[in-house]
């Protein structure tokens, strides 16, 4: 894995001007227009690539965390030390929380997967947010739920979602990320659940995301949906009690 801040000739905490200022100085010594050598040419490239990935906030934090990672891979492994046979050999929840992670981010998706539903089913209290800043959870939360949906891993892919936009809510900061989570959660909501889990799970899902306060149309979707999931196993009075509500909320939708 290339440094991309050594591309641009800046430091890891450089300004965002900062690495503008140094990708226009870096493009107008190496454009194609002045110099239409094979070498310089890919220089190029690599400019423009590594200015795109630095210059967004939420790129450069996910180049940020993966750099990392990597380098503390390399730096163990250039001694000898095969780091992810260490954690391996572990068994407290920091150690497989952080395995997890490895191995999410050095294509061993379903190792992470799997290693990760292991966890939840085995340990009550597992979370990955308790060993990791509120940024890289948010990183690697994400891809992890990515990675669960691609399995049809509906419900586990809720739950770590949930404590995102919980963390994410919980922090005075602009929010950059949060659309795309946002609309992830709302797809997964809309289109994953019904017919896909089973009742009592997908219930489960739609009570809870109602307190995330996704906004009143998608309030009433997920009630509408609980009337149907309610009447079909036999409980009518719920079932009544959530058309009810989904007809106040849609009563005050302008």
């Amino acid at each position: 894995m290339e440094d991309l801040y050594q591309i641009l000739g800046v430091k890891p905490d450089s300004t965002l001007a900062e690495i503008r200022r140094a990708y226009r100085n870096k493009v107008k010594k190496l454009h194609p227009d002045k110099s239409r050598t094979h070498q310089t040419s890919e220089e190029f490239a690599k400019v423009v690539q590594a200015y795109r990935i630095l210059s967004d906030a939420k790129s450069r934090q996910v180049f940020d965390s993966s750099f990392n990672a990597h380098q503390i891979f390399r730096k163990k492994n250039d001694n000898s030390f095969d780091y992810r046979e260490w954690l391996m050999t572990r068994t407290d929840e920091e150690s497989r929380a952080k395995l997890i992670v490895f191995d999410l981010m050095h294509e061993r998706e379903d190792d992470a997967v799997k290693e990760f539903k292991r966890m939840n089913t085995e340990h009550a209290d597992f979370s990955l947010k308790h060993w990791f800043t509120r940024e890289n959870f948010m990183d690697y939360g994400f891809i992890l739920s990515e990675e669960l949906v691609w399995r049809g891993e509906y419900y586990d892919a809720f739950l770590l979602l949930e404590q995102i936009i919980i963390m994410e809510r919980s922090f005075n900061y602009f929010r950059l990320f949060f659309p795309e989570v946002i609309a992830f959660t709302k797809n997964i909501l809309r289109t994953k659940l019904d017919g896909v889990i089973n009742d009592e799970l997908a219930l489960d899902v739609w009570e809870r995301a109602l307190d995330l306060e996704l906004g009143p149309k998608e309030d009433v979707f997920l009630l509408e949906k609980m009337a149907q999931v309610y009447k079909r196993i036999g409980d009518e009075a719920t079932s009544l009690i959530c058309m009810e509500e989904a007809r106040k909320i849609s009563q005050n939708i302008k």
